[in-house]
């Protein structure tokens, strides 16, 4: 699931020029819809989140498996930007919010036990890189093959085996997880909400999602603009073997981020991730650009891209447990997407703007930083919750 929903997506920053070309749209339109696409699959993580804790994860999944293959159906059949919008970014974002991490790692975080339960989410993040690394090469193909409209049609073929995929999921004699305490969904998120580590987690998370969406989907269109500069970045095959290599080494990334997590403070670890993405993310955009510094900078956004995800909801799971770990883990990721979708509409917007992508590098670096800091002072330590007495 996570192969498929992961991978298609991180792949749509290939249509960026083509579509924008094609129906003679500012870049500030697509960037809109990926905008929207990130604050829908935000905004709705949370609901179909506690949804999943109460009914059961694989209805949630198999509802995904629908909507991702209607989204991309219509996105290829799009003829105005209002549809465009409507089907990239409001369907295809429910159809996430369904099918990716925090929905699987409420049933990683039932079906594990707690010694192996950030290692397991490393295992699935990587999986979600894997799909990047796989799909983005495959839908460069398909683009330069079939063009957009048939491109997008096959993609909604490869989608719909999330459904029968979802009902595998399905966990036998499945009941909301009991725990002393009989806490209600209200009552667990002010809970949530009122921990200083909470907030200080859902902060870095914002930083996030700005940096690796912004990332995604305009680092094809930023090694065109440098192509005036720096001719040989701007080959299309430049781009997209980035693109795939951020999903290779996102592979090693979020597996030993799940491995090191186990042995070491998590909050330490999310620390130094976000502080070197902003080391990296400087270097890249300060020194010339070749197609090697490209393919260096790739590997290396690429090593800390998710890895942040089985850390996130490893110290979810180890603060508040496993009852309403789908639900509280939407919290986070909507914090995430909100950042994403400042990030992918802030670069689409300054640029047509200003014409170039440097303010929004700057800020890039700047949040890197912010994130290092409010990592540290967060505590793991399990929450104690008074016992309810018969």
């Amino acid at each position: 699931m996570i192969t498929l929903a992961v991978g298609i997506r991180h792949g749509f920053g290939l249509f960026n020029l083509p579509i924008t070309q094609a129906n003679g749209w500012g870049r500030e339109t697509f960037a809109l819809a990926i905008a929207l696409q990130n604050l829908v699959w935000g905004i709705t993580q949370p609901i179909f989140g506690g949804l999943a804790d109460r009914f059961g994860a694989y209805k949630v999944m198999f509802l995904g498996g629908v909507l991702y293959t209607v989204g991309l159906i219509g996105s290829g059949l799009s003829s105005s930007s209002f549809s465009f919008l409507m089907t990239t970014g409001v369907i295809i974002g429910l159809a996430l919010a369904c099918t990716t991490y925090s929905v699987v790692f409420g049933v990683i975080g039932r079906n594990c036990p707690p010694e192996k339960r950030v290692w397991a989410m490393g295992i699935a993040s990587a999986m979600g890189s894997f799909g990047q690394f796989m799909m983005i090469p495959v839908e460069q193909e398909l683009l330069t093959g079939f063009g957009i409209q048939n491109t997008l049609l096959i993609l909604a073929i490869m989608t719909s085996f999330m459904i029968p995929f979802s009902l595998i999921l399905r966990e036998k004699n499945y009941s909301p997880v009991q725990t002393n305490s009989d806490q209600t969904i209200i009552h667990a998120i002010q809970e949530a909400f009122q921990q200083r580590s909470f907030q200080l987690l859902i902060a870095g998370y914002f930083v996030c999602g700005f940096q690796i969406v912004f990332i995604g989907a305009h680092l094809a269109p930023y090694l065109k603009d440098m192509s005036a500069t720096y001719p040989d970045v701007g080959r299309p095959e430049v781009a997209t073997m980035a693109l795939a290599l951020v999903g290779l080494f996102n592979i090693f990334g979020t597996y030993y981020a799940g491995k090191l997590g186990q042995k070491f403070p998590k909050h330490l670890l999310l620390s130094m991730i976000y502080g070197s993405r902003g080391i990296v993310i400087a270097a890249f955009t300060l020194l010339p650009i070749t197609p090697f510094s490209t393919y260096l900078f790739a590997a290396c956004m690429g090593f800390l891209w998710l890895s942040t995800v089985p850390l996130t909801n490893g110290i979810l799971a180890q603060i508040f447990g496993v009852k309403y770990l789908s639900m509280l883990s939407g919290f986070a990721f909507l914090a995430h997407q909100i950042g994403s979708f400042v990030g992918a509409y802030l670069g689409g917007y300054l640029f047509d703007v200003m014409g170039s992508y440097n303010i929004v590098w700057i800020i890039a670096i700047a949040l890197s930083v912010l994130a290092a800091v409010v990592n540290l002072p967060i505590k793991e330590r399990e929450l104690m919750r008074p016992t309810q007495i018969a």
